[in-house]
């Protein structure tokens, strides 16, 4: 989350529809959409701020961020319930599962830089993975071995790699200007979104860094958070009007769809969002669905 820094941290009852006073005006609303037919569906509404929903590698749930703490939402009940996370209470937008499901990577911001950290699914206590910061997570290997996440090391923004277990991160990206929102396809390549051009559009490289190629080109849009579905088959992203700089909130923003292989995107939802609206990974894991948060203002 580089855009918003501030966090509210006293509040974790969702029921009671109860906010901060800093999101008293905004309803949140989680949704999900079937690719194949458009239809959206609502899953979740609060008046409260939250974020980021990722799915659940069983796809019983959702989990998202509200107020520094991560919930879980079971979609037989949809009651959210707050996800046991230790001393991680200052939660960003960027957190998401591993491939089998049994752990967690987050992004808290313990002395007010990001770090990585991961921890079992079910909740428990967290474990460091990147001394440096700020650092925040967006991608898991497929093979469970390796983070990808965007940090800023020296004023620059880049993406990186680390193992999971720690050690020396990886520089994948060096060019100028910001480089963001790493997410790995099945085949290891990895997605994510570059201004080097001088408009924020879709890239694809190698795992290693190397052969780093543009995916969309369209001057209309500035596209945001590339996510590949499960069944190598699609990426999903974020595109705001090209005149919007950064990827901020309260804005009129798109979902689009392209294949894997590239093309020509196609718009499948219009929305009032961006910021929290589809950060990380958000596919079911059969690739049939996606989750997103929308967003509106309420009158005093």
């Amino acid at each position: 989350m580089r855009w918003v820094t501030a966090f509210c941290t006293g509040l974790t009852v969702l029921g009671s529809a109860a906010m901060p006073a800093a999101q008293a005006g905004v309803e949140s609303t989680l949704e999900t959409l079937t690719i194949a037919t458009g239809a959206r569906e609502t899953v979740y509404s609060a008046r409260a701020h939250f974020e980021a929903p990722n799915w659940s590698r069983d796809g019983s749930s959702l989990l998202f961020n509200q107020d520094g703490r991560l919930y879980v939402l079971p979609l037989d009940t949809r009651q959210p319930r707050v996800l046991d996370t230790g001393e991680a209470t200052r939660c960003n937008n960027d957190h998401g599962y591993s491939p089998d499901g049994r752990w967690l990577a987050l992004s808290h911001a313990p002395d007010g830089r990001s770090l990585i950290y991961v921890l079992p699914a079910t909740g428990g206590a967290p474990r460091l993975v990147t001394e440096k910061g700020p650092s925040y997570w967006h991608g898991w290997s497929p093979d469970g071995g390796t983070l990808a996440y965007c940090a800023e090391r020296n004023g620059e923004y880049d993406v990186y790699t680390i193992p999971v277990e720690g050690g020396a991160e990886r520089r994948l990206t060096t060019a100028p200007g910001l480089d963001d929102g790493p997410d790995y396809a099945p085949d290891g390549s990895i997605w994510f979104n570059s201004e080097r051009t001088g408009l924020m559009k879709i890239w694809r490289m190698a795992p290693d860094g190397s052969s780093q190629r543009q995916m969309t080109y369209d001057d209309q849009w500035a596209d945001w958070f590339p996510h590949p579905s499960p069944d190598g088959r699609w990426v999903v992203f974020l595109s705001y009007d090209r005149s919007v700089e950064g990827h901020p909130p309260n804005k009129d923003v798109v979902l689009r769809l392209m294949s894997l292989e590239g093309g020509e995107p196609r718009v499948i939802a219009r929305l009032f969002g961006g910021q929290g609206t589809i950060n990380v990974p958000s596919w079911s894991p059969d690739s049939q669905r996606i989750a997103f948060v929308s967003y509106r203002k309420l009158s005093p």
